[in-house]
């Protein structure tokens, strides 16, 4: 018998031999069980405005429990939306900037600028209100773009080109302005257009500002933008990773300078419902927009490292402030610990965004 039928006769009986000496057991494909705190993580992961949907829930039932009726009295619901009007329109310009891994310093700088320029050219200048209002949001069309250009072709960090033209803006806002406040007579002497914004509407009790209805009709503008359109599609993309959406075909830069420059224009949309919420042209308000603006966004959801948040998440996060500030103020505690309250929130909100990324 040759060498190789030996060799063929033994091998069956050695692969007998290792079958025998294996486990009977049988592989397992089915993955284990999620435990509550997986199903929670990845839930919220999936919905990114659940977590500031609870949150307000929670707190309108927590202060109408302190407050009582009078909290959810009409009136009172719409003073909240009223008083988060002007957040809320900035914190949609700031939600397109963090969504493309950004941040905009600037925001409340425009819209001071903007309304100033809105006033001076109606009141002062004797221009036809519809022509001053069209060169306000011009003026924030250009600040955006100056703050895209120096984003895009420079590449210099969001951060620090914001809150270089945040100083420009405010320096220019002072001269043009001349530190001189537009009075309300002035203004529907010259141009009651630009008080449209702050006309109320009564609906069963309720006062609703053209203002408000403004912000909200904006905020379903964007939300159609942003999940309706390919310009939405290719912003997440370009926030959550710029050179995959590069080798995809998106011209990254054309959609970071486009976003600044509708960013622009929202924050002058906003100076109009400024001028009708305070009545008059301001150069010294709305210092503190900018801040506010990231709030509203960061607690709706919107991650800061960006490719993830919902627009719906910011006037959600921009109503919490708002009825915590408002639920607060009417249980009598002191304005201190309402901005302390914020602040906390803001913490948490920032803590559970890097929780549900690690997905």
């Amino acid at each position: 018998m040759s060498e190789s039928q030996i060799l063929s006769t033994q091998q069956p009986a050695e692969h007998e031999r290792i079958a025998d000496a294996a486990s009977g057991a049988v592989a397992e494909f089915n993955l284990p069980q999620p435990t509550l705190a997986e199903k929670a993580h990845r839930f919220f992961h999936s919905n990114p405005t659940a977590a500031p949907s609870i949150v307000l829930l929670l707190a309108i039932g927590a202060f109408t429990l302190i407050v009582g009726e009078r909290f959810l009295q009409p009136f009172n619901m719409s003073l909240i939306l009223q008083q988060v009007t002007i957040i809320g329109i900035l914190g949609i310009a700031q939600t397109l900037i963090i969504l493309t891994a950004g941040i905009d310093l600037s925001v409340g700088a425009i819209m001071v600028l903007t309304s100033v320029v809105m006033g001076r050219m109606a009141v002062e200048v004797g221009l036809p209100p519809s022509v001053a209002l069209g060169l306000g949001l011009l003026t924030g069309a250009l600040c955006g773009f100056i703050n895209g250009q120096l984003v895009t072709r420079f590449k210099l960090p969001p951060f620090i080109v914001t809150l270089g033209t945040w100083n420009i803006f405010f320096a220019l806002n002072l001269w043009y302005s001349k530190s001189e406040t537009i009075r309300a007579q002035a203004i529907d002497n010259a141009a009651p257009l630009l008080h449209w914004t702050g006309r109320t509407l009564e609906f069963f009790g309720a006062k609703l500002t053209y203002g408000s209805l403004l912000m909200l009709a904006l905020f379903f503008i964007i939300w159609y933008a942003l999940n309706w359109t390919a310009w939405g599609k290719h912003v997440y993309a370009t926030g959550d990773d710029p050179a995959a959406a590069r080798l995809a075909g998106i011209r990254t830069d054309r959609v970071l300078l486009s976003v600044y420059v509708v960013a622009g224009v929202i924050c002058a949309i906003g100076a109009w419902a400024l001028i009708g919420r305070i009545g008059s042209v301001s150069p010294q308000a709305g210092m503190t927009a900018n801040l506010d603006s990231i709030t509203a966004v960061v607690i709706g959801g919107c991650s800061l490292f960006g490719g993830r948040g919902a627009i719906f998440g910011t006037l959600i996060g921009a109503l919490i402030v708002g009825v915590f500030r408002n639920g607060l103020a009417l249980a009598g505690v002191d304005v201190l610990w309402q901005e302390f309250t914020i602040g906390l929130l803001i913490i948490v909100a920032v803590g559970m965004d890097q929780w549900i990324r690690k997905v």
